[in-house]
């Protein structure tokens, strides 16, 4: 996804909505705590001024002896400091002014420390401290506490990829400052940040139509308020979205507008965006040559930031196969192994092996295709040796490959069968349905959940009515609003569908539909000639990757696969 404001969000964060002039060195122990407060603000880019200010402050805040001016002291020096320095300096802060009802600390200082987790790549602590944040925010300082929740949304969608999760905080943003005076210095940028975040989600849940509806309403604000490089991005952002509805011409034009301006406002994070799309456009229009230079642009971003997200590694697969088709094995090895790298840092920091480069370049496979490059080019005068054993290794392979596709089409057929066995014993005019437990109350549960037994029962029979009337099949259904029909909190119904269903409320919802798409696929032949993503939005999916995945963890089999053989099955 196209990377939102991380440094713009922080300084909006912290820093005044006041301008201050500057003051004569020998004048800091005279300047009040705003005064030193601004001025440290004034000279972000003169970190010794920021320095003596700091040391101003605390000097003034010993003397005085208050805990708060000491916590923004502390929290002063951790903007100057890096990684566990600067979360030292921030545990201190929080200390001083814990319990304090401060409007800024400890909300600041949490916050703070939030996004120094983050750069360590400790997201879940980084988001602990956010939430921190947000709950002490909440007690005083309303718009606080909707920037740092942004700042939450931001975290779980670009860093730990939850993009549904975050795109209901966005929503809440969104609903917060569309009633603030959106176009005064105070709110502009946060609307239309959020504005972009919600194109951006959009865009990654390939909702294309809703995400361009956003990146219009943000490009015309970001005019009206005069933010040229917000502009820019909803430019790009729309760019983006037109490739992945393979409109290359119209993303050219957009992305081609967007690149000078973010290389110009040294937006590294949407640089590398801006030229991973345009190979992906490149790609797409058939020209090879200039989806490589722009591949290779964007990974020489990477190589200066460090910094690079699933999305944007494709580009990499891209060129181990163009460099593989020109035989240029130096190459070709030098992209496996930055690709292997990527692969492992994504593991390590994201907690899991990331799904994009698994499916589009597996990871066995790079091993051993590296250590074959690495032998090919140390000793290319054995070639016609390598040669041999290459082909006797692709001959087992060939072999291993087929044996591999017999067993899984076996097991895809034994799953299958299982699916629709009963149809064996019953009548031809009837539908397999999926067994539904009967719901039993269980004392024991009652008491682990801590829920009256009365309420228990009440939210059981509202789930038994809501299953009998189909209504998990409506789209964009969450808990949040299932509890609001139910007249309940989504604690309760979260804890209910745990203990009772045995399950998380999106994986019962989930089972649900792909139970009720079972169902009707077997009775309506006018089901089994939709798409994959019709069928999706007709069984309550937001996307057919959803659809097949769900209908995948639940079945073990894809829906194309259940779709062929129960045609197969009844035209026998």
């Amino acid at each position: 996804m196209t990377y939102l404001h991380w440094k713009k969000i922080l300084f909006l964060l912290i820093i005044p909505f006041t301008l201050l002039g500057q003051a004569k060195e020998n004048d800091h122990t005279r300047l009040t705590y705003d005064d030193l407060n601004n001025l440290y603000f004034d000279n972000y880019k003169n970190q010794s001024k920021q320095l003596e200010c700091a040391k101003a402050i605390m000097t003034k805040a010993n003397a005085d002896n208050s805990p708060i001016k000491k916590a923004n002291g502390y929290y002063l020096f951790a903007l100057l400091s890096e990684s566990n320095k600067a979360i030292h300096y921030l545990d201190s802060a929080i200390a001083y002014s814990k319990d304090k009802n401060d409007i800024k600390f400890p909300a600041y200082a949490y916050s703070e420390k939030g996004y120094v987790l983050k750069k360590q790549f400790r997201y879940r602590e980084a988001i602990d401290n956010f939430i921190l944040a947000e709950k002490e925010a909440k007690k005083n300082n309303i718009d606080y506490y909707f920037r740092v929740k942004f700042s939450i949304a931001v975290l779980r969608s670009e860093e730990l990829g939850e993009v549904t999760e975050a795109l209901e905080l966005y929503k809440e943003c969104f609903n917060y400052y569309k009633n603030k005076e959106i176009r005064t210095p105070k709110y502009s940028f946060d609307y239309q940040n959020v504005i972009f975040a919600l194109a951006d989600a959009y865009k990654a849940l390939n909702q294309s139509d809703t995400a361009t509806y956003y990146n219009k309403l943000g490009y015309r604000e970001s005019k009206i308020t005069k933010d040229d490089e917000m502009n820019a991005l909803f430019i790009l952002n729309e760019g983006a979205n037109l490739v992945l509805k393979k409109n290359f011409r119209d993303a050219l034009d957009s992305i081609d507008k967007a690149l000078p301006k973010m290389i110009s406002y040294k937006n590294h994070g949407n640089t590398l965006a801006a030229y991973y799309y345009l190979g992906k456009i490149y790609e797409g229009l058939g020209n090879k040559a200039k989806a490589t230079q722009n591949f290779i642009k964007a990974d020489s971003v990477y190589n200066k930031t460090k910094r690079i997200t699933p999305e944007f590694t494709s580009g990499y697969s891209f060129l181990i196969s163009y460099f593989k088709e020109k035989g240029d094995k130096a190459k070709q090895l030098k992209y496996i192994t930055k690709y292997m790298y990527i692969d492992s840092t994504l593991q390590k920091n994201y907690k899991e092996l990331t799904k994009k480069l698994q499916r589009e370049y597996d990871t066995p496979h790079l091993l051993s295709e590296k250590e074959a490059l690495i032998q090919s080019l140390e000793k290319d005068e054995t070639l016609s040796y390598w040669a041999n054993v290459t082909l006797v290794l692709l001959t087992v392979s060939i072999g291993a490959f087929g044996f591999y596709q017999y067993k899984l089409k076996k097991t895809y057929r034994s799953r299958f069968e299982k699916i629709i066995n009963p149809i064996s014993s019953i009548s031809t005019n009837q539908i397999v349905v999926p067994e539904t437990k009967e719901i039993k109350i269980n004392a024991a549960k009652i008491e682990d959940i801590s829920i009256a037994e009365e309420l228990v029962n009440q939210i059981l029979e509202k789930l038994k009515r809501f299953e009998s009337k189909k209504e998990y099949l409506q789209s964009n259904l969450t808990i949040q609003m299932l509890s609001t029909t139910f007249e309940t909190n989504s604690k309760y119904v979260s804890k209910i569908v745990n203990a009772y269903k045995g399950k998380t409320f999106i994986q019962y919802i989930n089972d649900l539909r792909v139970e009720h798409a079972i169902v009707q696929l077997q009775k309506d032949n006018k089901l089994r000639k939709y798409t994959i993503h019709a069928l999706a939005a007709e069984f309550g999916f937001n996307s057919a990757e959803s659809f097949s995945t769900a209908f995948h963890k639940k079945t073990g089999i894809k829906p194309t696969y259940f779709i062929k053989e129960l045609e197969n099955k009844i035209n026998i």
